[in-house]
């Protein structure tokens, strides 16, 4: 008895980021080569200078950075079946934080363990009304999101701080080795959080909390531990976000810092395959979803459209790749691609 073998299909969420990254290169690359044909693409050009490495592709993971973090700390909650509208906020209390005590001459070490522990308090907070109280984690989290605002607003009496520590701005604006540090910090956090949820069990707890947390405590998992660790672990990625914020501006900005930061993050961990409803994650995804994300971006300042309409192109590149993650799609679009096999003779 033989079997049929049929050829491989890209199941893994993560194909999908991937295409729409080499879509947009290959969108900018056209672009680039109709306006000066016959020039190296600038949008590919990585240059040494100054001992640093310059260039788009280099822009697009520091200035994705923030993103990034905040897609680490999102995935978990999501994976959990939550979900926290409150990161942009938490990243604009940090930065307020960090901007009030480096203008009081405080310590660097004081001024980032302060702004952090403030940032994982908010996490903690979140992660009380949630777990403890059985408050919904979107309404328990949109309560931080707009009073936190305002808490950022009161830190800083309404004012934009300008920070000119130097050692301060080396964590959005610094390099090591010529690559920027913020990069490699996301790095190091992504690298750390892998091995932990991968090599200790609690990366299975988050699952199966997030496939059925019923199941779950039934069978002894502590969930309320659980959901206390991720959404603390979200509002620390959140407040080193907000300080690599600050610090990319040299300034805290409690109205505008973070703004809709917390739907790009959303947004991330979705297009990287985390599905909303819990369970299964991927960290992976969530980068590359960032990554993605932050290519649009740069696309479309590269193409010159107009900031108004950037959500436009956002919104449909979004929609595209989850309609391809989804399996029913791809049966479908498959079905109507297929071709009718030959009659009989």
């Amino acid at each position: 008895m033989t079997t049929r073998r049929t050829a491989p299909r890209f199941r893994s969420p993560v194909w999908w980021p991937l295409a729409g990254i080499l879509l947009l290169v290959l969108i900018n690359i056209a672009y680039e080569l109709a306006h000066k044909p016959g020039v190296f693409p600038e949008f590919l050009r990585v240059t040494w200078q100054d001992g640093h490495f310059f260039g788009m592709p280099v822009d697009i993971f520091n200035e994705g950075s923030r993103c990034l973090v905040l897609a680490l700390g999102m995935t978990l909650v999501i994976a959990t079946g939550g979900i926290d509208l409150s990161v942009g906020s938490v990243m604009a209390i940090a930065g307020s934080v960090a901007a009030v005590l480096l203008r009081q001459g405080d310590s660097l070490a004081l001024v980032l363990g302060a702004a952090l522990a403030v940032s994982l308090l908010c996490g903690l907070a979140n992660g009380v009304l949630v777990a403890g109280a059985r408050v919904q984690p979107i309404v328990a989290t949109l309560i931080l999101m707009v009073a936190g605002r305002g808490i950022a607003q009161l830190i800083t009496n309404g004012d934009v701080i300008i920070i000119d520590r130097g050692s301060f701005a080396f964590l959005g604006n610094g390099f090591v080795l010529g690559v920027p540090f913020a990069p490699l910090l996301v790095a190091l956090l992504y690298l750390g959080a892998g091995a932990l949820l991968r090599r200790s069990a609690l990366g299975l707890f988050i699952e199966a909390l997030g496939d059925n947390e019923t199941a779950s405590r039934f069978a002894g998992l502590a969930s309320a531990r659980v959901k206390l660790c991720v959404y603390a672990a979200c509002g620390f990625g959140a407040g080193v976000a907000g300080l690599l914020a600050a610090s990319n501006i040299r300034a805290a900005d409690s109205y505008r810092a973070g703004e809709n930061m917390e739907l790009d993050a959303i947004f991330a961990v979705v297009v990287g395959g985390t599905a909303l409803s819990g369970g299964r994650f991927t960290l992976l995804g969530s980068f590359v979803g960032a990554v993605l994300l932050q290519t649009l971006t740069t696309t479309m300042y590269n193409l010159g459209v107009p900031p108004a309409v950037a959500p436009v192109p956002k919104a449909v590149l979004i929609i595209t790749v989850c309609l391809f993650q989804s399996e029913t799609t791809r049966r479908w679009l498959a079905a109507r691609w297929r071709r009718p096999a030959p009659a009989p003779a």
